[in-house]
């Protein structure tokens, strides 16, 4: 019982980690349980909240509140048989939170609009995983009970999480170089769009969970020292083709990221061998359609592109199991 208490106990740390390098915030209570709002449907007297994180929503003037079911796997072990309960699990903790008075009292803010969403955190704890996870998820049919109108169900599977803890390792050691500054000073790019405008840039500093499941994730910033804009584009694509980063200059040029008083890094984990041939040729193309060329190539040659270190995250359960004790 305490190992299995001890590998769970390494969801939590690494996400508890992870979410705060992307501006998420906590809130309430962890490891807690609530009293079922339909016991009859669900056969069930309580539903559990692992962790609740928060963060402000770029796009509305809303705050999503993100509970979290963590679950620490062996690779072994991470089969549709434990998936597919797990998300109907989920799905009936979101079906009750909204009407639910004790999570409300828990876990939301009593000043601003909330929408809930649920996040199943699904971490490989022996880094041995090499399967197809959305493969996996595409095969598993939950039987999902309906939930709050707006409510979402996300699924972080172990290539999500050992890419978005790659990033975070990444933003630490350029942080360390003093090319990032302190987190007060950063937040995650969000532009506006042709029908959406940022409507609170200054709270929506936070990465949404639609951004941490995009092809890439961009984090800006004014460095306090030099006082130049900052961006840096975390990569999830592997660089295949010259359209591929076409595609993506084409997105920074459109709202204006790349101009002369900013830096840019584009940072990839696992890229294609010939990536860096394939954005040489990108910048090239791209150049060649502007009617500024000179100026245009100038900016872009600026853009420091570079491969991102491979980490895996390990736990001793020894050691956790010190902590606990």
């Amino acid at each position: 019982m305490a190992e299995t208490k001890n590998i769970a106990t390494m969801a939590s740390i690494l996400s508890n980690d992870l979410f705060g390098e992307f501006l998420w915030s906590q809130v309430g209570p962890t490891d807690t349980n609530w009293p079922c709002e339909d016991p009859d449907g669900h056969k069930l007297k309580t539903h559990p909240s692992d962790v609740v994180f928060y963060y402000d929503n770029p796009y509305a003037l809303s705050r999503t509140y993100v509970n979290c079911d963590l679950k620490s796997y062996a690779s072994g072990t991470i089969t549709k048989s434990a998936i597919t309960p797990a998300i109907e699990s989920l799905g009936r903790t979101l079906a009750c939170a909204e009407k639910s008075i004790e999570w409300q009292r828990l876990f939301l803010h009593d000043n601003v609009n909330s929408e809930i969403c649920g996040l199943l955190f699904v971490y490989n704890h022996d880094g041995a995983y090499d399967k197809d996870f959305k493969g996996l998820l595409a095969k598993a049919k939950p039987e999902l009970h309906p939930m709050p109108k707006g409510s979402k169900l996300f699924v972080l599977g172990p290539e999500d999480i050992f890419w978005l803890n790659n990033v975070k390792y990444e933003i630490v050691q350029m942080r360390g170089k003093e090319i990032v500054p302190s987190r007060d000073h950063c937040r995650y790019f969000y532009p506006n769009l042709v029908r959406k405008n940022n409507v609170q840039p200054e709270n929506a500093r936070a990465a949404t969970l639609e951004v941490l499941s995009s092809p890439w994730v961009v984090l800006t910033f004014t460095h306090p020292k030099t006082n130049r804009q900052g961006y840096v584009i975390f990569y999830r694509r592997r660089g295949e083709s010259a359209p591929e980063f076409l595609y993506l200059i084409d997105y920074l040029m459109s709202y204006q990221v790349i101009n002369d008083n900013t830096d840019i890094y584009i940072r990839t984990l696992d890229p294609d061998p010939t990536a860096p041939a394939s954005f040489q040729k990108a910048v090239q193309e791209y150049t060649e359609q502007c009617e500024d060329s000179v100026e245009i190539l100038q900016m872009l040659k600026t853009i420091s592109y570079s491969q991102i270190n491979d980490i895996h995250t390990q736990f001793s359960e020894i050691e956790i199991g010190m902590d606990n004790a």
